[in-house]
């Protein structure tokens, strides 16, 4: 998941009888131990439905399941209400306008990837500064004089049509690539002529999860899509994603002669395809969650009719299966089965029986191989994650030999580029502290590999010596030892007054490793904080074992992790409960809703963003089902009994004693096709009717509701300002945090 998930909708037509839907706040000043300003708020009403669901015996009640219905009136009432609520209480924030300033100061540098090799040209994303979306500039090999080929600026005006997944044929001269329209996950496809720089007339419509494939004859390409989806197809819709299928698309021809190719009787499978290095042979994938796949491939040496006859190799949903490249019928894959944490393996489609499979670079016993990547014919690039940094290594394609270690600072590789057949590659690093350094590696004739540093990104007056990055472990509830990364100042005194932003994730075996972000700069330098990333259970960060460790009913681990990185900080004087902050998003926006159902007293502020937030019916809607892999589902007893004791819907309730729930700020999208907006009105709606009408709940509960914008992929530089601003202001507000230039 990078997050995703929907509930299903039983779309229901409801009576519009409605309150007053507007908000009226008093600033009242009450004497506490600090003096800090609180507020008392009259939240919108919102309907309750008497609605009841029966879960395995267990009466649940979901009031307001007429959210599930994004087009109804009533629902996009209480989203305006929400949002004149909302934007108000922060544009009261006194030094908005600063804040404001330095996001866009400090956001305001040259970015760029790392370039990339498609047949004579090279091609790389660029970003002046401020433009809503990177610019793909290209030039020869001769000529070094860079020109645009691409500028996705120039299709809206205002930068919500985001490149989204691009593919060059194989000898480069035609250009596949995928639109996206505010944020949503559906794309068009749309090719173009590298020569001419003029587009083909023909778009492929109703794309969605798809991978790009080209035939080697330049002219054949593969993709997914969902094209006998009915109703709408833009984002906003919350129906279930059903029957992805394999077409087959012959370029300068309509999407209406297109040839499905595959498909499977299982309705939730997404399938994946690719061809392969000799252009013989179609690995195909598919996978039903977002965790285990099948594996199939097809040989190409005919022209495409109809469905192509697959040949098996996995048939079991037991474990992740990676294609890297083939030498003839030998083919290598990146796994983890049987290899918590990862290796390769070679697979020979003339027999591909389990039995034959034979091992190429074993598990290593401590660190997780994060990819492999072929390059100079007969080499293999290796990335290893060793505590939550990268590291890289070159070995020999055919028996696995190490080469040479290369010479990686601490943190994470990004952007790397190269084929097989190239004797030059490019990869990309980044920090906490470092936003992008491109390095070149040279695989020379003599034998020479050669590194150097291809480009070095500057941010303004940024001194990242006058910083501090480090990496500190903490014991968690159960023993377990969960690693965090800590940014501050060097100034930075723990003295226990100082205020923190912890952010965490925890899921989907992805990884959080350093990454130079513009948000937690400003929070350090301008409110003398410290930033903090809590690599906690759930999460890739040690493999299958660390993943596992926050799966299913192993989810409470990622939130009592979350919650003692809260207490540690406390303790080693980083900070108090009165100044810490914590986000995530997604999946991440799950753990925070859930740590503030559980534990209330711990933090000042939260910040929820796309939030997976009922539990009991995120499988129903849009890719939703796809979470059962991380998550399980209410479907079943077992899943029902450990969900419903967590999920952030079902567990909100005043807090015993003088204790109340941090200031909350939730933050959605209209378009949001992963983690539908459903989750945070029901959510917003359930904690102002709970909590928010307490006497004793005088910090804000609040929604902001995002327009022309999806779950995060995509979305232009102005609204990912906005959106920081915002973060910042209320996290200051709220938590009383003191300015300074």
């Amino acid at each position: 998941m990078f997050i995703a998930l929907k509930n299903f909708g039983v779309l229901r037509s409801l009576s519009r009888a409605r309150k007053s839907t507007h908000l009226k706040y008093s600033n009242t000043r009450r004497k506490t131990s600090e003096q800090t300003t609180k507020m008392v708020f009259n939240y919108p009403e919102a309907r309750r439905e008497d609605l009841v669901e029966d879960y395995h015996g267990v009466k649940v009640a979901d009031p307001y399941r007429w959210m599930e219905d994004p087009d109804s009136e009533e629902t996009k009432q209480f989203v305006n209400a929400q949002n004149k609520i909302t934007q108000p209480f922060i544009n009261e924030y006194e030094f908005k306008e600063n804040i404001q300033k330095q996001v866009t100061k400090l956001w305001n540098y040259p970015k760029c990837s790392a370039p990339y090799r498609e047949g004579d040209q090279y091609y790389q994303y660029r970003n002046t500064g401020l433009q809503n979306q990177s610019v793909i500039y290209q030039w020869n090999v001769d000529n070094p004089e860079a020109k645009v080929f691409l500028d996705p600026n120039l299709l809206s005006s205002d930068g919500t049509i985001a490149l989204s997944g691009t593919k060059f044929s194989k000898n480069g001269k035609v250009f596949a690539y995928g639109l996206s329209a505010s944020g949503s996950d559906w794309l068009e496809i749309k090719f173009r002529n590298v020569d001419t720089g003029e587009d083909y007339k023909e778009v492929l419509k109703k794309v969605k999860f798809s991978s790009m494939a080209w035939m080697h004859d330049n002219v054949g390409f593969f993709y997914g899509a969902y094209i006998n989806k009915e109703g709408k197809a833009d984002g906003s819709e919350t129906d279930s994603n059903e029957f992805h299928k394999l077409y087959y698309h012959k370029l300068g021809t309509d999407q209406s002669e297109d040839v499905m190719v595959v498909e499977f009787e299982d309705p939730q499978l997404r399938i994946n395809s690719c061809v392969s290095y000799c252009g013989n042979y179609l690995v195909v994938t598919a996978i039903k969650g977002c965790k285990n796949n099948l594996v199939y491939f097809a040989k190409l040496d005919g022209g495409i009719t109809g469905k192509l006859q697959l040949t098996p190799v996995v048939t079991e949903l037991e474990a992740d299966y990676e294609y890297i490249t083939n030498n003839d019928t030998k083919f290598y894959f990146h796994t983890n089965k049987d290899a918590q944490n990862n290796r390769i393996i070679v697979i020979d489609f003339n027999k591909p029986a389990k039995e034959n499979w034979q091992n190429l670079i074993p598990e290593d016993p401590k660190d997780v191989l994060d990819w492999g990547k072929p390059i100079n014919n007969d080499k293999l690039v290796l990335c290893y994650l060793r505590d939550v940094k990268h590291t890289l290594s070159l070995h020999k394609l055919e028996s696995g030999e190490k080469i040479m270690d290369f010479d990686v600072d601490l943190g994470t590789i990004n952007g790397t580029s190269g084929k097989r057949d190239h004797d030059e590659m490019f990869y990309g690093f980044g920090s906490f502290l470092t936003p992008n350094t491109i390095y070149k590696v040279e695989f020379l004739k003599d034998g020479e590999i050669k590194q150097s540093v291809f480009h070095q990104t500057k941010v303004g007056d940024l001194d990242p010596s006058q910083y501090v990055s480090k990496q500190e472990f903490y014991i968690s509830k159960d023993g377990s030892k969960v690693p965090m990364f800590i940014v501050h100042k060097k100034d930075f005194v723990r003295d226990g007054s100082r205020p923190c932003m912890l952010y965490g994730y925890g899921g989907f075996n992805i990884n959080i490793t350093p990454s130079f972000s513009v948000s937690r700069l400003i929070f350090v330098n301008h409110f003398d904080g410290c930033f903090v990333v809590a690599n906690i259970r759930g999460g890739g960060e040690y493999g299958d074992k660390w993943h596992n460790g926050g799966r299913f009913a192993n989810k409470q681990n990622c939130f009592d992790d979350f919650q003692v990185a809260a207490q540690y900080l406390v303790e080693q004087k980083y900070t108090n409960s009165d100044k810490l902050a914590i986000l995530g998003g997604s999946n991440g926006g799950l753990l925070v809703a859930a740590c503030i159902n559980q534990a209330p007293n711990l933090f000042s502020t939260a910040i929820c963003q796309v939030g997976v937030l009922d539990m009991l019916r995120f499988h129903k809607f849009t890719i939703g089902y796809a979470w059962k892999s991380d998550y399980g589902s209410s479907e079943t007893k077992e899943g029902f009994d450990y969900l419903y004791k967590y999920s952030p819907l079902h567990n909100i309730r005043v807090p015993e004693g003088d204790t109340q729930y941090p200031s909350t700020l939730l933050l959605t999208a209209d378009h949001d096709d992963r983690v539908v907006p459903l989750h945070s009105m029901k959510f917003i709606a359930e904690l102002q009717h709970t909590v928010g009408k307490s006497p004793k709940q005088t910090k804000p509960l609040m929604v902001r509701v995002e327009t022309k914008a999806g779950h995060g992929a995509g979305k232009p530089t102005a609204k990912l300002i906005e959106e920081i601003t915002d973060t910042l202001c209320f996290i200051a507000k709220t938590s009383n945090l003191q300015y300074k230039e």
